[in-house]
């Protein structure tokens, strides 16, 4: 069996491990049907996911009419609440995922996440799904006090999963930056919430489907 030269492997959630456009899609039609603006299907939210639920919001109000500061106050504690009470009635692991999961834990590595959402939306989300033990630790978007592209949460997730060489993968810049400001190799996913080219984002490499990414880890420079 061809070594690994990795201890950790990272994951972004949104986009990366989860399709959640889904939910997201409800919590942002929850909150701006109310008031009148269409409804967006799963499909037309994924540009706007990637940097949080406020500027979400913000791009769903303003995609639709009007956004002002006061009408995103006024709508984000809506869509936080409803989100929160409905995290994976649509989320579903992308394809190849979970058998990605058992593969790289037969190898022996570390399995950890590092996402933007918040602790109290990403973990039960992960619960709910079922693969919340299959991860040393789940740093989330408030867990050290400020989020990726910053690299202290992703030096966070890596010490919390027992400090190791590592590798991160994501689906936006912010992933790919965090990883790259903290120093780690980065992995971009073509099949996640992209707002341009995945090349754009320059990532070490790129997969387009879970099942190469055991395969290009078995072949990344020792």
């Amino acid at each position: 069996m061809v070594e690994i030269p990795f201890d950790i492997i990272g994951f972004d959630l949104d986009g990366t491990l989860l399709d959640t456009s889904g939910d997201l899609a409800a919590a942002v039609n929850h909150a701006i049907t109310a008031i009148g603006r269409p409804a967006y299907p799963p499909d037309a939210i994924r540009p706007f996911v990637g940097k949080g639920a406020r500027v979400m919001l913000e791009r769903a109000l303003a995609a639709s009419g009007e956004c002002t500061p006061a009408l995103l106050d006024d709508r984000l504690p809506v869509l936080l609440d409803y989100y929160q009470q409905n995290l994976a009635i649509h989320s579903i692991p992308y394809p190849g995922c979970v058998a990605m999961l058992d593969a790289l834990a037969a190898r022996g590595l570390k399995l950890a996440i590092c996402t933007n959402k918040a602790k109290r939306f990403a973990i039960p989300l992960m619960e709910q799904i079922g693969l919340s033990d299959r991860f040393a630790t789940i740093i989330g978007g408030d867990t050290v006090g400020i989020a990726k592209p910053d690299p202290a949460p992703i030096h966070e997730m890596i010490a919390r999963a027992g400090g190791g060489r590592t590798a991160f993968l994501g689906d936006t810049i912010n992933d790919i930056a965090g990883a790259r400001n903290a120093g780690i190799a980065s992995i971009a996913v073509s099949f996640g919430f992209l707002d341009g080219p995945v090349e754009d984002l320059e990532a070490d490499a790129v997969i387009h489907h879970f099942d190469d990414l055991v395969p290009m880890l078995e072949g990344w420079p020792a």
